[in-house]
């Protein structure tokens, strides 16, 4: 019986000693891989192999132009699946990213800049087969991609106004399934975070899948008690009066399918303050005002998006405010069908057309109140 127990030990031994080697093995290759591309403006201040991850520490990338950091990364770890590595495609369990922070920002000509390369179109996908008979050709599978607690900045310059900023903090993300070269395939994902405003922080959460090769989706979205204020470079052209306060509500499903966007859903106004002068999405605030109070300073309204991201007379954002507002209107009891006209025809007639259309909406709006 002594025997067995010590022939047992011997056998752990070798079985752990055994994995550890081989996943020492397994971090090394994927070590290497990442040193490949340390270059071009991405550093890594330390690399450590442990056991069963690989640790880099301190990764930042600088755009080599601008000088401008778009990354910044307190560790990154790289759990690998060791046998995987003995069968020829390398597979990581989990890359995890820990506090990182993203920075994306667009230019007043419309370009987007940050930390991940643009997307190149491709006349033709390359088919997985070919790509496999490729034996120079580096291929991985990663089960998951996990991010804790980080960061995204966004900065949208716009042409003739203050940049805005929209600050996204505590993100806890996750995706799963992805493989590079990038296949065609539904990769789930969830994403839970705050979105800081100049008040209080509001609640972002979404979930759903995404086809990474082709970027059809399929996402749920939620955001609550964000406030209003946030999004004031968006909206300013089309609110004169002085908002002072307010939260702002949304849920939507989105499905994005060959550029086609489809998104119905419902936004909410919770205790929107504001000053009497000038007008709210063409509603004078007065009227608006008075409606709030009716309504106990809260607008519920639904709204659907539907349009082709490539057609350039499309404008996703204009087309969404322009439907909320229309929505908005219609939930406040409003006359459907002129203010219908003012957001959907009056905005072509030029400024002129535009206060004449706010002036006779006025009136009707005066007239109803009357009855």
């Amino acid at each position: 019986m002594k025997r067995w127990f010590i022939l047992g030990g011997i056998l752990i031994v070798l079985l752990i000693g055994g994995y550890l080697v081989l996943s020492f093995y397994a971090v090394k290759l994927v070590q290497a891989r990442l040193q490949m591309v340390t270059g071009h403006g991405l550093t890594v201040n330390e690399v450590r192999v442990n056991a069963t991850y690989l640790s880099a520490q301190k990764i930042e990338y600088e755009d080599p132009q601008s000088k401008q950091k778009f990354l910044q990364i307190e560790e990154v770890r790289v759990y690998p699946s060791v046998f995987s590595f003995l069968k020829g495609t390398p597979r990581i369990n989990e890359f995890r990213l820990i506090k990182p922070t993203f920075l994306f920002s667009r230019s007043r000509e419309g370009a987007w800049s940050g930390p991940v390369p643009p997307v190149e179109k491709e006349a033709k996908p390359v088919p997985d087969e070919t790509r496999e008979r490729k034996g120079d050709s580096f291929q991985i599978e990663i089960h998951k991609i996990q991010i804790q607690n980080g960061s995204i900045d966004l900065e949208d310059h716009r042409p003739g106004e203050p940049p805005a900023r929209i600050h996204l903090r505590r993100l806890d993300f996750e995706i799963e399934d992805i493989r590079y070269p990038i296949v065609s395939g539904p990769s789930p994902f969830e994403l839970k975070g705050k979105i800081k405003g100049t008040s209080k922080e509001g609640d972002l959460e979404a979930r759903g899948s995404i086809n990474l090769q082709t970027l059809d989706q399929e996402t749920s979205l939620k955001i609550e008690g964000m406030d209003i204020k946030t999004l004031e470079p968006y909206y300013r052209k089309r609110v004169s009066a002085e908002i002072e306060s307010g939260l702002v509500g949304l849920e939507s499903k989105i499905s994005i399918k060959e550029r086609i966007i489809d998104a119905p859903g419902y936004v909410e106004l919770v205790d929107l303050r504001l000053k009497e002068e000038g007008t709210f999405f063409w509603i004078p605030a007065k009227t608006l005002i008075s409606l709030l109070k009716d309504k106990g300073h809260r607008i519920r309204a639904r709204f659907h998006v539907r349009g082709n991201l490539d057609d350039p007379k499309f404008n996703l954002q204009e087309s969404a405010l322009n439907r909320i507002a229309f929505s908005m209107a219609e939930a406040l009891g409003l006359p459907v069908k002129s203010v219908g006209e003012l957001i959907f025809g009056g905005t072509e007639k030029g400024t002129e057309g535009l206060a004449d259309g706010v002036k006779s909406l006025g009136e009707l709006f005066k007239k109803k109140k009357k009855r």
